[in-house]
């Protein structure tokens, strides 16, 4: 038997490799998926439940199903899985809906209608939330939903998140905050940021944009909240602690320490307005040196911005397009040079000007004293210096 085995396995090599290359790694993949796989657990092709069920009645696509199928192989009736689609049926879900909830998690077909789901509706239901709102969050999370925690967990999260909405939006970023024990990581973290002055809507939103927030160990909390306290200087309970924890995210002591130092000696900041510019946008903390570094020569050597004003007004640094900020300067130091303007507008204005409006005060009313000033302004701002503002740095 094993001789006869050997000579069936050798004639397979022989047959499935004679038309390929044999210093190919496809010439050994081949091999290897030709021979291996009938000597391992039967294919999931068998079972009932297989790529047909799932392709031709729960409408699945060719690749959802491939992979759905190896979990449900050991079905040997539709019986349930039909019974779990006519209760997601009834809860509401359309069809497209049916399918992307189980190629999410296939299991959930296997799934008890009276012992696990219909109890799950009626408790939930009982939070207040209506079935069109049970649908979307089973949709959403159909692997928690099936979990015995479920309903505590969103007893915890609804006061957090202040409507049903607010979770589901946050679901949709992370839905991992149904998944851990709600004792050992969330309730601490949740109880010692509002010991810190947070209130619930701030550490909702907090769970969104620093996604590990409430559900990382204890422990790691409590070291942002020393860094903000520590390396930033911003205290529990004021303004910007919210912001300031969630500009650290999960960042080390060490790299942020580095961070601040080099933000501090680059845009001549004291302690008190490095910390406004990290926690009035948190991207600062992630920008590299060399874009830092000539953002800061151009604002505060060239153009003549105030580093407070920076601090306080992060944002338009980041966002504004530096040949239009750089244009801008030409525009100005152009009119200055030739008496068109009075030297005492801030540049910290002109700079986070509205377009419409600069063009109303700046370019507009010199049409005949400057008539090429709206040619060249365009043309510096896609780049070009021309050469009447070459001689205004």
């Amino acid at each position: 038997m094993l001789r006869l085995r050997s000579s069936i396995l050798t004639q397979a090599l022989y047959s499935s490799s004679a038309t390929l290359p044999k210093n190919s790694s496809l010439h050994y993949r081949h091999l290897f998926a030709t021979v291996a796989a009938p000597l391992n657990s039967p294919s999931p092709s068998i079972g009932v439940v297989d790529y047909k069920y799932l392709v031709d009645t729960c409408g699945l696509t060719s690749r959802s199903a491939s992979w759905a199928s190896t979990k449900l192989y050991h079905l040997k009736s539709t019986s349930n899985p039909d019974a779990v689609r006519a209760f997601l049926a009834d809860l509401g879900l359309p069809g497209a809906h049916v399918a992307t909830l189980i190629a999410k998690d296939p299991e959930f077909l296997c799934a008890k209608v009276d012992k696990t789901l219909s109890p799950k509706v009626a408790e939930i239901a009982a939070l207040g939330l209506s079935r069109p709102d049970i649908a979307r969050l089973l949709v959403l999370v159909p692997r928690q939903f099936r979990s015995k925690t479920i309903v505590s967990k969103l007893q915890h999260y609804l006061p957090l998140f202040g409507s049903y909405e607010n979770l589901l939006w946050a679901l949709r970023t992370n839905a991992y905050i149904l998944s851990p024990d709600l004792d050992k990581a969330v309730k601490p973290n949740t109880e010692f940021l509002r010991e810190c002055g947070l209130r619930d809507a701030e550490i909702g939103k907090l769970c969104v944009r620093v996604q590990w927030m409430l559900t990382s160990n204890p422990e790691r909390v409590r070291t942002m909240v020393a860094i903000a306290e520590g390396t930033l200087g911003v205290p529990r309970g004021s303004g910007m602690f919210a912001q300031a924890l969630q500009a650290i995210g999960f960042r080390t002591k060490g790299n942020l320490t580095a961070k601040v130092d080099y933000l501090k000696n680059t845009f001549r900041w004291s302690d008190a307005e490095v910390a406004i510019a990290i926690c009035r946008d948190s991207m600062l903390l992630s920008m590299p040196k060399d874009l830092l570094q000539r953002r800061a020569n151009f604002l505060i050597s060239e153009v003549g911005v105030e580093p407070a004003y920076i601090a306080s007004d992060f944002n338009f640094m980041l966002y504004c397009a530096e040949a239009q900020v750089r244009a801008r300067h030409y525009v100005v130091k152009f009119l200055k040079e030739n008496g068109l303007l009075d030297p005492e507008w801030s540049h910290n204005t002109i700079v986070t000007m509205f377009e419409k409006v600069f063009v109303e005060e700046f370019i507009c009313p010199h049409k005949e004293a400057a008539p090429h000033l709206a040619e060249d302004y365009a043309a510096a701002r896609s780049g070009k210096v021309p050469d009447r503002f070459k001689n205004f740095p």
